[in-house]
């Protein structure tokens, strides 16, 4: 049984990538901090590209140049800096020219030395000046192809620009009386109205802490290349950099091993990737995957392999090219949010938030607030008529405004679905106003129209107006899906008009028009066909977000009021295990409908009322409460803005759990042009369902992973515009989505020649010339 469920599990979702996201700043998309008149630029962004590092410094002087509360000169007298830049990188030299330009009282600080990260690159590095096409703002540019013609290019613009540099460390920034106190490892502080970080990754190196590391043969950077001729090198990494480092000493005759932990390199560029294992294949470099440095000696290594059995290996020197680990106390000194980091006042928000979103879901639901006897909510506000209060009927009796009021006094059902429409349509206008591209703008406002429509204007003031006019009768269509006045004498819902939301919330994610007391066979039938026919053929067509990303409620609310949260999912192969949750409520869903049925079926009233009872009346054990009130309800939206909005969609819900099932044979896939990756995880860091879109990217593989929802993030977010929707068509041939979703790739039709535009089209449709 273990072996079929494992293997179960890997056919439907595990057999994919689960990289994981590296921590640091918290930052919006223009670089600004929580720390106010601080902003990030340069790697800490997110893009380690030279035009981006300087688009973003440039930008950043630009943008606070524009704020109505930056008055430059105005601290002059007191000694107070327009702008302090740390960093004397790429990114801070190029907001040091604008800051120059402008006129601005501005200091650089730098605790090495200019382009350091530059300078400490292996001889002779190529240099990646991609997206060609793209002109960054400010003036700096880049024309050279190699580490040492670049140093001469930067420095020729630096002292074109007479751009001077302070000698001095920053260990934090604090905030007093309304100007930035920037405090100086030495002892020192300076003051400035606003401060340009632009540091980058240039914290500790990472460390493999095994015996012998300490040893003056290991190093963590390689200079020259042609220094180890003939000599016996280990590199240890799977990056760019223990890549280009073995290429590097392979191509000058050194004796390489390459080691790297995982099964294949999912971070490198692909053509460093290509290189390393032509080398491998010339015998000039011997490649150990799944292989562990356990132990380094004056004359050998010691390794472990994927078989668990050590290796001695003879060697000379050993470089652990592992990365560094980002400067994230700096951030965390300045009080500045680092993502991923649980502090105790993170914990106190999530409880606080968790109780709050359990009093309002146990408010909706008519239940009992955590089991307590005597605690029903919304009776003991009806009881104390605390709310709403007496409101005055206008508009005369049986009027929309009359329907309106009376569902706001008796149904808690109403209250919510007001607030959750209103919320879902305000953060849905941001959204359209953050994100301008097709895509979003017309995803957005159909998530708004159906929220607005079939569930809420339908069954909370439609279908009850009609109603009081003679509409739903008995023996009429109303009856025939349980919508017709059903009164339960206790001053309750008067009727099941919220039976409604069938039409647009598919079994199982929504079971209460299934396991009814009774059967009701307008619903039964329709709701086999949505579930079992017409999903399938939406998720075969588009993939599973056709319904997640552009119909489902929970949905709406994920990608609208949860659109700046989805960068907190956590990502790993751990996660993703969690992600069969659903698969478990699937199941369980499955044997309550099975029984349901026996129910209908059996004279055992004892019985039916037992399966009744665990679906929706008992107070601590029924699936309502279970599943709805706690997984769906308190659960997942008290986690909201600390794991993203699409926690229950993720891990627990029923219907995309059947839905994963279906986009297996999806011909749904986000399609990339690898040899525009340049491996900056962007598009993972972004992904609210936890998939590690780069590790498709970077290979130029189909994103096939059945938990996409087609919310858009990875396309848009992308720098180079590598991703676009798709599917592959019968034929095998691939067929990209029309609506644009990436704004780069959008600039790159806007500048095409007409011709080029409709050959372009043309490719997209799959045609051929």
């Amino acid at each position: 049984m273990q072996n079929i469920i494992s293997r179960y599990t890997n056919w439907l979702h595990t057999r994919w990538p689960a990289g994981g996201v590296e921590k640091g700043p918290n930052v919006s998309e223009d670089g600004s901090t929580r720390l106010k008149g601080v902003r990030v630029v340069g790697d800490l962004t997110g893009v380690p590209l030279l035009k981006f590092s300087a688009d973003t410094g440039a930008k950043a002087v630009l943008d606070l140049l524009k704020d109505s509360d930056f008055k430059p000169g105005a601290g002059s007298d007191a000694k107070i800096y327009d702008l302090v830049i740390v960093g004397a990188g790429v990114s801070g030299l190029s907001a040091a020219i604008e800051a120059k330009k402008a006129g601005l009282n501005y200091v650089l600080f730098e605790a090495d030395e200019s382009f350091s990260t530059i300078k400490n690159f292996p001889r002779k590095k190529p240099i990646y000046t991609y997206p060609s096409e793209m002109t960054p703002a400010g003036e700096l540019r880049f024309e050279s192809k190699v580490k040492e013609d670049l140093l001469l290019e930067l420095d020729a613009q630096k002292k074109a620009h007479a751009i001077q540099t302070t000698r001095a460390r920053v260990d934090h920034i604090e905030r007093e009386g309304g100007v930035l106190q920037v405090k100086l490892a030495q002892g020192q502080q300076v003051r400035a109205q606003r401060v340009i970080v632009a540091i980058g990754r240039t914290g500790n190196y990472r460390k493999l802490n095994v015996p012998g590391e300490s040893l003056d043969k290991v190093s963590n950077r390689l200079l020259d290349a042609g220094e180890y001729a003939k000599q016996r090198v280990m590199v240890v990494g799977g990056g760019d950099s223990a890549l280009e480092a073995a290429i590097a000493l392979a191509e000058a005759d050194a004796v390489v091993t390459l080691s790297y932990r995982k099964k294949e390199f999912s971070r490198a560029k692909p053509d460093n990737v290509e290189r390393i294992k032509e080398l491998a294949d010339q015998a000039r470099l011997k490649l150990l995957m799944e292989s562990q440095l356990q132990e380094i000696n004056e004359d050998h290594v010691v390794l472990c392999r994927e078989d668990s059995e050590d290796c001695k290996i003879e060697n000379d020197y050993v470089f652990t090219l592992i990365g560094r680990e980002p400067p994230l106390d700096f951030f965390r000194k300045s009080s500045i949010p680092v993502t991923g980091d649980w502090t105790p006042k993170v914990w106190l928000g999530l409880i606080a938030f968790m109780l709050l979103m359990a009093f309002l879901y146990h408010l909706k639901a008519y239940k009992t607030f955590l089991g307590i006897p005597g605690t029903n909510l919304w009776q003991i506000f009806a009881s104390k008529q605390w709310f709403p209060f007496n409101i005055p009927i206008l508009g005369g009796e049986g009027g929309l405004l009359h329907t309106f009021l009376n569902a706001a006094r008796n149904d808690p059902g109403f209250t919510f679905a007001l607030i959750y429409t209103t919320v879902i349509v305000v953060f849905g206008l941001r959204r359209m106003r953050r994100r301008k591209t097709p895509y979003v703008k017309l995803q957005t406002l159909t998530l708004m129209a159906i929220q607005v429509i079939p569930l809420f204007i339908l069954p909370y003031l439609l279908f009850p107006y009609l109603y009081q006019h003679g509409v739903f009768t008995h023996g009429g269509l109303g009856e025939w899906f349980g919508m017709t006045f059903l009164s339960d004498g206790q001053g309750g819902d008067p009727n099941q008009f919220w039976r409604s939301f069938g039409f647009i919330l598919a079994w199982p994610l929504f079971i209460y028009n299934i396991f009814t007391e009774a059967p009701i066979w307008g619903w039964i039938i329709f709701g086999f066909v949505q579930s079992f026919v017409i999903v399938p053929l939406i998720v075969w067509r588009w993939g599973k977000g056709a319904y997640c990303g552009w119909i489902c409620s929970c949905g709406a609310m994920a990608e609208t009021l949860g659109d700046q949260h989805r960068h907190k999912m956590p990502h790993g192969p751990k996660w993703n295990r969690l992600n069969m949750i659903g698969q478990w409520i699937l199941a369980l869903a499955f044997v309550l409908l099975i029984l349901r049925i026996i129910g209908w079926m059996t004279p055992w009233e004892g019985f039916d009322t037992a399966i009744a009872g665990f679906i929706d009346k008992n107070e601590l054990l029924s699936y309502k409460v279970l599943i709805d009130l706690w997984l769906a309800g308190a659960i997942g939206y008290g986690l909201y803005f600390h794991l993203s909005g699409r926690v229950w969609c993720r891990f627990a819900c029923p219907l995309a759990a059947l839905m994963h099932i279906y986009a297996r044979f999806s011909q749904f896939r986000i399609f990339a042009e690898k040899k525009k990756c340049i491996s900056c995880n962007v598009c993972t860091s972004v992904c609210h369902q936890g998939i590690d879109i780069m590790n498709f990217a970077n290979k130029g593989l189909p994103m096939e992973d059945p938990e996409c929802v087609r919310c858009s993030a990875c396309v848009q977010s992308c720098p180079t515009g590598v991703l676009s929707f798709g599917r592959l068509s019968r034929s095998g041939g691939v067929v990209l989505d029309k609506l644009s979703a990436s704004p780069i790739r959008m600039q790159e039709l806007q500048d095409l020649t007409p011709v080029d535009q409709f050959l372009s089209n043309a490719r997209k449709r799959g045609e051929t010339f």
